[in-house]
């Protein structure tokens, strides 16, 4: 919609994982660095972890294309399945059948795929996206497949690909085992203040024009406010954020507009963390505090070291504190709302100026 009148040949700031907007912040580039080393020492288990629109897809995604025809590749996306559904899951990525195979036979199907492959120096590749979602069944089914080796190099690798809660799951005891084989660990931290800008600016040059808009003093680190940091809130934000100067015909993005724009679509928890300028408490962080004390509370219940009648009292002050959360989206949800309208309504103004006009 607004891509004219910014001299921009594309969407800057879409929200789909696209490798042509891949930005390296020092800790992207950390990643590629593991994920290229990892591939070249043959590393039999790989771990990359960051938080939900920290670029995760987007990494891989370039990864993936800049494998050489030495290597062959299974990618898994669906992960709430059982042990024998990922088995067979992976086997079809690897292009081989599974219709009426049970168990036993589907493992040495595979067992013989990979022999075959590294016979032919072909490097078989597994990648697990969402690994997170995993059960217990199913990291054991990988952590098996991590037993196929020659008696120099592993059959198969394999790249576990997640949000923090998977780093929680294998740093428990019953999970010591596959944790012991990841030969590689790495995980994306969210963008610094100054990445933010350089992400912004960056994704503005890709998609045809760098100078498209000017910030007012203080308007990027509003936006790293509001976002956390994380590349898809930055996106979310400046998405609306060019539609809302487009509405008002300027290419100049104030500190108020930003700001308007940065609370009404920012993360909620980044909302309610941000508070104004002067630095007034968040609400974030007890909310965060009582979610922490009543995982260690589920945690100490199945050790059965924990009465049930604390585990309710803890499970109330979260409820209520969930409630507070609610609130806080609701009203931002309804000040999202009113602005769209008078933004569509500006548009709807400017179209039948010209003799056009939008259909809603």
């Amino acid at each position: 919609m607004y891509e004219l009148f910014f001299h921009l040949t594309t969407k800057p700031f879409s929200l789909a994982p696209d490798p042509r907007f891949l930005f390296l912040s020092k800790t992207h580039q950390k990643a590629m660095a593991y994920l290229d080393y990892g591939m070249r020492e043959g590393a039999g288990f790989i771990l990359l972890t960051g938080e939900v629109g920290s670029g995760k897809t987007t990494l891989v995604k370039d990864f993936i294309e800049r494998l050489d025809q030495s290597a062959v590749l299974a990618t898994i996306f669906n992960t709430n399945i059982d042990g024998n559904q990922l088995l067979a899951a992976i086997n079809e990525e690897f292009g081989l059948e599974i219709a009426g195979r049970d168990k036993l036979a589907l493992q040495r199907d595979l067992n013989d795929f990979l022999i075959t492959q590294y016979a032919a120096g072909v490097r078989p590749i597994l990648m697990i996206d969402e690994a997170q979602n995993l059960s217990a069944e199913s990291l054991e089914e990988i952590r098996l497949l991590s037993n196929l080796e020659t008696g120099h190099s592993k059959l198969l690798q394999i790249v576990l690909i997640g949000q923090p809660e998977l780093q929680e799951t294998l740093e428990l005891h019953s999970m010591r085992q596959l944790r012991q084989r990841i030969g590689i660990s790495c995980h994306l931290s969210a963008l610094s203040a100054n990445e933010v800008a350089d992400y912004i600016f960056y994704r503005l040059d890709k998609a045809g024009n760098r100078e498209a808009v000017t910030f007012a003093d203080g308007a990027i680190e509003v936006i790293h406010r509001y976002s956390g940091g994380i590349p898809r809130l930055v996106n979310r934000i400046c998405d609306f954020v060019l539609l809302a100067a487009f509405s008002e015909q300027t290419r100049h993005l104030t500190l108020d507009l930003v700001t308007e724009v940065a609370a009404e679509t920012g993360d909620i928890a980044a909302v309610a963390g941000a508070g104004p300028a002067t630095g007034e408490q968040s609400e974030g962080a007890p909310m965060k505090e009582r979610l922490r004390r009543l995982e260690e509370d589920f945690a100490c219940i199945l050790s059965g070291t924990l009465e049930k009648e604390r585990l309710i009292e803890r499970m109330t002050l979260f409820e209520n504190a969930l409630k507070r959360m609610h609130k806080l989206l609701q009203d931002q949800s309804d000040a999202y709302e009113k602005r769209m309208d008078r933004i569509m309504a500006r548009i709807d103004e400017m179209e039948k100026g010209r003799g056009l006009s939008i259909v809603k």
